[in-house]
């Protein structure tokens, strides 16, 4: 389903369900059971890169409460990533598919019969951008409650019937925020969780790597692109995913990819078998002899991961796969632009976010449903100039 109608129908149908849930009697009484929670569901139905951010809060969850059972309720096409991160057992997570309205309304019905089954107690609903998820968490029947609200801020109407809400913090990294979310279970007061939003190092585990599975992708990418046999590879991203307004221009990718090529490099080209038009285009202006494409080449997130163990850097545009390269080794630079790093960076100390600080920017944000007001032309990115990229790159390289 296109990101436009998945926000027509939570504007137009979720709105007036919030409003509605939110007048029920008894919708927005504190808990009334004070003991520990037993079963936590965790809502998290945005996209993978915020799953890998939210590790640090299934870590915690599982540091307070021992003894709990936890569940998650994601989309379909994210599942891969929550069952990367080991954060749960596979079992424990219910999915969505969003392809289809149909799909979605059928498989919602399911889950929330699946978790008034299991008994779910407390549920914390991470979502900024979707009504959908506070609606699931009202009727899981749960005790708790907890999920971001906007107080008087002029942001996303989710309803009032959230018993344990957290104040949206524009100013806070959204990891740190999700941990905010754990530590609101069993508070009171307003605003809940009146605590130190900077305690600690916020980190991502690494990724536990299976028997020979390196070495065999290793032997698969070398004989299938034999000029990458010695040699130091580099990997970029050209594509934007679901907002292609954060990607980096073209051409800065093709001057960008030239510069790394005539300096000794091999350079590969990820993304889905939709970026192969942007690959070729790539290849076509920087020369194909060192260049190759990786678009489509990996069938899971796992083998992608497998291919950044065998890379030296990354450059990519914001999104899934500055996220999934903190839980490898290889190093990153990351171009942001309608989003911010300091809510959605990555969590690795290695790796280098650039961010122009126009006037207009970050542009994209909980106030406006990740619907900018740019007219496509984002020229936040197109300030960051494609020498500034490969100095950058080549200090991170080693000075080659």
């Amino acid at each position: 389903m296109h990101i436009d109608s998945q926000r027509r129908i939570d504007r137009f149908v979720g709105a007036p369900l919030c409003r509605l849930l939110s007048i029920l009697p008894g919708a927005r009484d504190e808990a009334k059971d004070a003991s520990p929670p037993r079963k936590i569901l965790v809502i998290l139905l945005s996209e993978m890169g915020s799953l890998v951010l939210a590790q640090p809060m299934f870590d915690r969850i599982r540091e307070k409460y021992p003894e709990a059972s936890v569940y998650a309720l994601v989309f379909r096409k994210n599942k891969e990533v929550l069952d990367l991160l080991e954060a749960i057992p596979e079992e424990n997570v219910l999915t969505l598919r969003d392809d289809t309205l149909p799909h979605l309304m059928t498989d919602a019905l399911g889950s929330v019969r699946a978790l008034r089954r299991l008994g779910i107690d407390t549920v914390l609903d991470c979502e900024l951008f979707s009504r959908v998820s506070a609606i699931l968490s009202f009727l899981t029947g749960a005790n708790r409650r907890v999920g971001f609200e906007r107080h008087t801020q002029e942001g996303l109407y989710r309803g009032s019937f959230l018993n344990h809400p957290v104040l949206y913090n524009p100013y806070h990294h959204i990891a740190r925020q999700f941990l905010t979310l754990v530590e609101a279970v069993e508070r009171r007061g307003r605003p809940l969780a009146k605590r130190s939003a900077e305690g600690g190092a916020v980190a991502i585990r690494p990724l536990r790597l299976r028997g020979d599975e390196l070495d065999e992708m290793r032997r698969r990418i070398e004989s299938d692109f034999p000029v990458v046999r010695g040699a130091r590879l580099v990997l970029v991203y050209p594509g934007g995913g679901l907002l292609p307004l954060r990607a980096w221009p073209l051409t800065s990718f093709q001057d960008l990819v030239s510069a790394l090529a005539h300096r000794g490099f091999v350079v590969g080209i990820i993304g889905l078998g939709e970026d192969r038009p942007l690959a070729a285009a790539i290849r076509d202006s920087s020369g194909p002899e060192r260049t190759i494409d990786l678009t489509g080449y990996t069938r899971t997130v796992r083998e992608l991961m497998l291919v950044f163990h065998l890379a030296e850097l990354l450059v990519t545009n914001d999104g899934g796969p500055g996220h999934f390269a903190a839980m490898t080794p290889i190093r990153a630079i990351v171009l942001y632009g309608p989003e911010t790093p300091l809510l959605y960076g990555s969590l690795d100390p290695r790796s280098a976010s650039l961010f122009s600080h126009l006037s207009c920017s970050p542009c994209l944000t909980a106030y406006n449903h990740r619907n900018s007001p740019c007219d496509g032309d984002n020229q936040c990115l197109k300030v960051i100039r494609p020498e500034e990229v490969l100095a950058r790159a080549l200090a991170m390289l080693g000075g080659s």
